[in-house]
């Protein structure tokens, strides 16, 4: 249809859509926010508003970049979610055509009959041709609002799916950052683990000399055997774990377990995080996160539900027609004259439906509505509750690891130091071998615990900035879908235009938002 053509069907549209709009208009609840985050506290945490589209480039570690880079191109659970948002685009399509005639058919038919001889009427001819030809329309026109209200419940859930992706690729940026940093953390504590077991298998060769030369009992022998076991034992549950993340990265990352080695070629230590994670206030979560965004359109449109349901109390009026040629060869009639004017019939005019004695059904539909839109309320104000909670744990964690952090530092130097002086001691006859022992336990312990609490800090501001919301922006002005994906499903079906970024964009002019929907006529969308 060309664009006079539209605009010409959409102004009759707006005559026959002169009515009311039944049902509650949404009004976003007041959310449950905190004035300022109780953990904001100190120099570890800044305030001020911040830009937190990339993140985690504020841990200035290439590979985690291109890593989050690679999933985001390649995501399997990020691909199926924009996949959801051309299902939403065309369901939005799809209601819009329930503005303009409902019905319109057109049918052709061409028989041959035969008419038993024992019914009266048949004097002249049992067998006979039979054709026809005509067209069908049926209009209810719009006089409440349904359908209008369908259309906004459409474009709050089209707007709700885009929500939907961009909290998808929140996740995603941050599981993958998370998997990266708990690989490093387990390639330090395995290569902590490793290195104590070459210091506390020189400890076993000094006990077994000193048994051998009478000094001791097999006692120190059996004790530095022992602590030496445990350590050894400690390598294969960590490899486990590792091999474990990092199977589950390349899955983050959308390619199969024996290729995720190729993208960790560069050996790095675990990230360090900055000093200051930017947390902006409280009031900022609700436009960024894109969880607090999807809670707030999922009410939306089930509120414009409730108008839908209400609709199905008043009566229904429709504007019917049909067009068409009938012609026989019985009697002195042709099968010629279904074209000629003679043959022609038409009917039209107006019809009224009005559900009654439902026995309350409507009613209870209506009531049912309203009890789930009033359930999303509640799910939006939680979910903005959640919200701020994750924030705080975030906090938490961050600044709290970073003072674990600095003390298990000195307590690992003091173990160390204590490792050395018993060492020297218990070879000198000056202390015992259980002294060795456990300064050699205390030192793992330490450096071990030193290694989780130094992955906690980066763990604790990748959390935060998660529940920030941060992350989706990278998505800005790119596709739903990869470039293979759009051509495999055009190849497959008719998209239009629809694969373009421009016009599922929720910003696209000629693509009105939902507060507009039960104002402004849309021409059909082919």
């Amino acid at each position: 249809m060309g664009r006079r053509g539209g605009a010409w069907a959409a102004a009759g549209v707006g005559l026959l859509l002169g009515g009311c709009m039944i049902g509650p208009s949404f009004q976003l609840p007041q959310a449950p926010l905190a004035q300022r985050w109780s953990e904001a506290v100190g120099d570890s945490v800044d305030t001020t508003r911040q830009d937190y589209r990339e993140w985690w480039d504020v841990f200035g570690d290439r590979v985690l970049s291109r890593l989050v880079e690679t999933a985001y191109q390649q995501n399997l659970t990020l691909q199926m979610a924009g996949v959801r948002v051309l299902e939403a685009r065309a369901q939005l399509g799809l209601a819009i055509g329930e503005l303009y005639p409902q019905e319109q058919q057109i049918s052709g038919e061409v028989s041959y009959n035969r008419i038993p001889v024992s019914i009266p009427y048949n004097i002249i001819n049992s067998n006979y041709w039979q054709g026809l030809v005509g067209a069908q329309a049926a209009w209810e026109i719009d006089l409440w609002g349904k359908i209008r209200r369908e259309v906004q419940s459409a474009d709050y859930a089209f707007l709700a799916s885009v929500a939907d992706y961009d909290d998808v690729l929140v996740t995603l940026t941050a599981d993958v950052a998370s998997a990266y940093v708990q690989l490093r953390t387990l390639e330090k504590r395995l290569a902590i683990a490793r290195e104590n077991v070459e210091r506390q298998k020189f400890a076993v060769r000094i006990a077994d000399s000193r048994f051998r030369g009478g000094v001791v009992s097999k006692l120190d022998v059996y004790q530095a055997e022992n602590v030496l076991g445990a350590t050894e034992a400690a390598i294969p549950a960590l490899t486990i774990e590792l091999e474990e993340t990092k199977n589950g990265l390349a899955v983050l990352l959308g390619i199969p377990p024996d290729q995720i080695e190729a993208h960790l070629t560069v050996s790095a230590d675990i990230p360090e995080a900055p000093p200051q994670v930017a947390v902006g206030i409280p009031a900022e979560l609700l436009r960024r996160r894109p969880d607090i965004r999807a809670a707030e359109l999922d009410a939306a449109a089930q509120c414009s539900q409730i108008g839908v349901a209400k609709a199905d109390l008043l009566p229904a009026f429709t504007l019917l027609g049909n067009v068409g040629t009938l012609a026989t060869d019985v009697g002195r009639g042709d099968l010629g004259d279904l074209f000629s004017a003679k043959s022609l019939s038409y009917s039209a005019g107006p019809a009224v439906q009005w559900n009654i004695l439902n026995y309350g059904q409507i009613t209870n539909n209506v009531r049912i509505q309203d009890a789930r839109f009033q359930e999303l309320l509640a799910s939006y104000q939680n979910t903005v509750l959640a919200a701020q909670e994750e924030v705080e744990n975030g906090i938490t964690v961050f600044s709290q690891s970073r003072i674990q952090a600095d003390r298990l530092a000195y307590s690992a130097k003091a173990a160390a130091g204590a490792v050395r002086i018993a060492m020297n001691q218990y070879k000198e006859g000056t202390a015992d071998f259980t002294t060795v022992l456990t300064a050699e336990e205390n030192l793992y312990t330490a450096q071990d615990n030193l290694a989780v609490a130094r992955g906690n800090i980066p763990l604790g501001l990748i959390a935060t900035y998660r529940a920030l919301g941060g992350g989706w922006q990278i998505r800005e002005g790119n596709d739903f879908v990869p470039a293979a994906t759009r051509e495999e499903m055009a190849e497959r079906t008719n998209w239009g235009e629809w694969l373009s970024p421009e016009l599922l964009s929720p910003e696209t002019p000629g693509l009105p938002g939902p507060e507009d929907a039960g104002s402004v006529v849309r021409p059909p969308e082919w």
